[in-house]
């Protein structure tokens, strides 16, 4: 007769707990890779972030103030009555600048004397909280009323304005925490909240540098602001066992920004 064994009992229960044993250590591997990799795209995300937010605010402070007599005419946008309003506070910091932004061009000349401006695009101006207008980055007027892309000045042009050229939206915009995220926002003022600029972000610090050289953190005149010093410390959005003290992956990054538009 031919030799018949099969695997025994005993050999069949090790084979079982080898194999669970391989498939456990195998599972173990596979979810600390998982972990892993999630942990690298939130850190490229953390300072994808951060460089976006400070970029931003970068471009955008060293432009405060363009827009020429902003204040001289109007007095205030949105109740704003500097062209940078520092806010230093526990714990985060925030900014308000004023500037001009382009937000249309003039689709017809539009002669001195005349209160009516016909633009390319509609929708961009309204006689509330979006009243302020700038032609060419220097010529301020405040606006009576909107129909569609019409705008009636309160005041007449005081000199000759040709098609094709650029009208702004002159913007109260805040850069601040938004302390029911921890997200950086960039408030417009105009009751449309708060737009994304980056996530998961700690900290903000703002530091003011003044015509005498004095670096401060609360100016007792904003006007003699000439540069700017942003700090940003942002965290990964989840700990990691990895990582000392609480958990937290964090970046800081810090922007030195020259005030263009300031003591002219």
């Amino acid at each position: 007769m031919g030799n018949n064994k099969g695997m025994t009992l005993v050999e069949i229960l090790v084979v079982l707990v080898v194999g669970s044993i391989l498939m456990a250590a195998m599972f173990g591997s596979f979810i600390n890779q998982q972990k892993s990799y999630a942990m690298q795209d939130q850190v490229i995300d953390m300072q994808q972030g951060l460089r976006a937010g400070i970029d931003r605010m970068t471009r955008e402070i060293r432009m405060a103030g363009y827009g020429g007599d902003i204040l001289e005419t109007f007095g205030n946008v949105n109740t704003f009555t500097h062209i940078i309003t520092p806010v230093n506070a526990t714990p985060q910091d925030s900014i308000t600048i004023l500037v001009a932004d382009e937000v249309a061009r003039l689709d017809q000349n539009a002669p001195a004397g005349s209160t009516q401006l016909i633009l390319n695009t509609s929708n961009v101006f309204d006689a509330g909280s979006k009243k302020y207008l700038c032609l060419q980055g220097q010529n301020n007027y405040l606006i009576l009323a909107v129909t569609g892309s019409t705008v009636t000045l309160a005041a007449p042009l005081q000199e000759d304005h040709l098609i094709n050229e650029s009208v702004g939206l002159v913007k109260a915009i805040t850069y601040r925490i938004d302390p029911n995220t921890t997200n950086l926002v960039r408030d417009e003022n105009t009751g449309e909240g708060g737009q994304l600029l980056a996530e998961d972000v700690e900290n903000i610090q703002i530091r003011y540098t003044l015509a005498s050289g004095a670096v401060v953190d609360s100016p007792a005149s904003p006007e003699d602001i000439r540069m700017v010093s942003v700090s940003l410390t942002v965290r990964t959005r989840m700990p990691h066992d990895e990582y000392p003290g609480d958990g937290y992956l964090r970046r800081s990054m810090t922007s030195e920004i020259e005030v263009r538009n300031l003591g002219l």
